[in-house]
């Protein structure tokens, strides 16, 4: 019979693994023989464990089109944390996860980390064979977890980081996704009154035969260079998109294009505010669960999805390697906001890194919230107004050189 033992080896570290035997009785004798104090000894066959993982539809199914999202990971992390904490051993709670996944993807997902784990494996390298996606940062905890025996904590941190990145990533999608959609409206309200409705106006006015307002003549002049060169337009627009494109595929070109977009008045500090956030919390909980400054700065670096600030983070982590403090190897990156720097020289010399870390999360958190807010006040009555503007523009012209026409007659 297979069983799950949890036992402290013989360094006084707690661990989780399988273990083959007769019987309960002969298990522990062999275990006490080896220098573990067992803890807890559960049946782990097939049938309670679940080698063969939860059920699942067809790949037919039109269930499996819904893809395994941080979400799903985050809220399997925190049912697993939570099952841990009660007393459930390992298998018996990935079991219960894939069974309570919300599509057969992340099922699948659950599944195979039990069936790795029932075959011998790790907790840790069952997820790090799926790094893509379960995260680095998750493997990293996870690793810690099993060494120190509280992998229910080493988890439940994880599912913390994953939910303090979404809510970063959410904040800094909706203050810049907000002004792009009023741009394109405005944009498209523009072209269909250039191309579609300026010119029937013209064609009306025109066969008035009275002198039109200077206004009027020079809308109907936009309107007809726009018409006549719309091609040159619509090909040198594509042009530019591409070679946007491009230059994002080239990591050069897209490290330019983030620094550059951090130098932009109020939507650069709202990124910079962000990365910060980000990176304070992601040092925050690695180095509380004891993951090495070294690794946790490697592990945050991987999970920035600026390039500029990646590069900064690994910057550091070679002056440190080198030994210099944190405190110095951050004081190139301007990148990030000075806090930052002042904070972990605080943190080093006291000793507190973590908490000087948490500290400086939760305050640019703060901030990003209120800057957020702010862009949002800020952007709705510009754009209201840029767009109110094009069409009243319209109207005015089109009303005095009704006003023109009707004087001539």
């Amino acid at each position: 019979m297979t069983f799950e033992v949890t036992a402290m080896d013989p360094s006084g570290a707690r661990q989780t693994f399988t273990r083959s035997a007769a019987d309960r009785g002969e298990l522990a004798a062999l275990l006490r023989a080896e220098g573990y104090v067992v803890l807890s000894i559960a049946d782990a066959t097939p049938k309670s464990a679940g080698a063969d993982g939860a059920a699942l539809p067809p790949r037919w199914h039109p269930a499996w089109l819904r893809p395994f999202t941080c979400f799903d990971v985050e809220m399997g992390l925190r049912q697993l944390s939570s099952m841990l904490k009660s007393g459930v051993p390992l298998l018996a709670s990935l079991r219960t996860v894939a069974e309570q996944a919300p599509c057969p993807r992340a099922a699948a997902a659950w599944n195979a980390v039990a069936a790795t784990v029932y075959s011998g494996g790790s907790f840790a390298s069952a997820l790090a064979s799926r790094q893509r996606a379960f995260g680095e940062m998750t493997v990293r905890l996870a690793e810690v977890g099993e060494r120190s025996g509280e992998l229910d904590a080493a988890i439940l941190r994880a599912a913390e980081q994953m939910e303090a990145r979404r809510n970063l990533r959410t904040a800094v999608v909706n203050a810049l996704v907000y002004p792009v959609i009023a741009v394109t409206m405005a944009t498209a309200v523009s072209a269909y009154l250039v191309c579609a409705v300026i010119p029937k106006l013209a064609e009306f006015l025109r066969s008035g035969g009275a002198a039109l307002p200077a206004v009027t003549q020079l809308l109907m002049d936009a309107s007809d260079w726009v018409n006549a060169n719309g091609l040159r337009i619509l090909v040198v627009s594509a042009a530019a998109l591409a070679a946007w494109f491009i230059a994002r595929m080239n990591p050069n070109g897209r490290e330019i294009e983030d620094a550059a977009l951090m130098r932009i008045p109020i939507t650069g500090r709202i990124l910079r505010l962000s990365g910060t956030a980000l990176f304070a919390r992601a040092m925050q909980i690695m180095t509380a669960s004891g993951v090495t400054l070294l690794d946790a700065l490697d592990t945050s670096a991987r999970m920035i999805p600026n390039r500029r600030l990646r590069r900064r983070i690994r910057e550091a982590r070679e002056s440190v390697m080198r030994g210099s403090s944190l405190a110095d190897a951050l004081a190139p990156a301007r990148e990030f906001l000075p806090m930052m720097r002042r904070m972990a020289a605080v943190g080093e010399t006291t000793g507190a890194l973590p908490e000087s870390f948490g500290e400086t999360a939760r305050f640019h958190e703060m901030l990003l919230a209120l800057a957020v807010k702010r862009f949002g006040m800020l952007i709705e009555p510009v754009m209201i107004m840029v767009t109110g503007g094009i069409v009243g523009f319209v109207y005015i012209a089109f009303f005095m050189a009704l006003f023109a026409i009707a004087g001539a007659a």
